[in-house]
């Protein structure tokens, strides 16, 4: 990171006409909840076969849900970090129009983003598979598995598994901000993940500045106009500082 380079994402933020943030595990790594990929990522430790599949659920709720209930805990007890902080800044003062998350936790929420797009699911929410029946934790279940009290039906993690659709509104709402955006920040991911990782191909194709902040670079550098490398936490909060001089 130079503080050139932080000029010129501050100052492509203020050309801007509609700029949109697309983040990933990266950011939330920084709060201590493990990433899926890379060299300490949950899927070296874990199948996802077993644990993150319509199929595994159906074969063994009750494994499912102990790995779901130990995941609920780490994000219920996370903090968002000033990565997140700053993303909802972004928004607070205008800049920001959406944040699109392939993240399942709530740290945006809480930091104080306000039109966050959840690609993923929410991991602290279950629902029901039978029945519309859906519900919120503010800790984690202690039944396992938890059972729907309308219906009596198996509830399940309202997350998107392996060989599952994207929520259909979700979707269409990222996609038409997708095609409004004329530049998009790149926050924390790896990019491999589809439909999620085409975003940022989609605003370069059509014209938009795609800026990446990542510890390391992903299948989206190729395309990037700037990569500042390094932590999220410690970039965002210097691009508002600079922000702050122009504005």
């Amino acid at each position: 990171m130079s503080a050139e380079e932080i000029r010129k994402v501050a100052e492509i933020i203020l050309d801007a006409n509609f700029l949109i943030a697309l983040t990933g595990a990266g950011i939330s790594a920084e709060s201590g909840i493990p990433t899926f990929r890379g060299k300490n990522g949950l899927w070296n430790k874990y199948r996802p076969e077993e644990l993150a599949t319509p199929q595994a659920f159906k074969r063994d709720p009750i494994k499912v849900w102990e790995w779901y209930r130990w995941r609920i805990g780490l994000v219920l007890k996370a903090k968002p970090n000033p990565g997140h902080i700053a993303l909802a800044e972004l928004e607070k003062l205008g800049f920001l129009k959406a944040l699109i998350t392939q993240n399942v936790d709530d740290l945006h929420e809480r930091a104080g983003s306000r039109r966050v797009i959840k690609l993923h699911g929410n991991i602290l929410e279950a629902r029901c598979i039978n029945c519309e029946y859906k519900t919120k934790f503010s800790e984690p279940p202690r039944e396992i598995p938890p059972k729907c009290p309308v219906c009596s039906s198996l509830l399940r993690p309202n997350v998107v598994w392996f060989n599952e659709p994207l929520p259909e509104e979700a979707l269409r709402e990222a996609l038409s901000l997708t095609y409004r955006a004329d530049a998009i920040l790149v926050v924390g991911t790896s990019g491999v993940v589809m439909p999620a990782g085409a975003i940022p191909f989609t605003v370069k194709e059509r014209g938009g500045v795609v800026i990446e902040i990542n510890i390391s670079e992903s299948a989206i550098t190729p395309i990037v106009d700037i990569f500042l490398r390094g932590p999220a936490g410690k970039l965002l909060p210097a691009i508002i500082e600079e922000l702050r001089k122009k504005y």
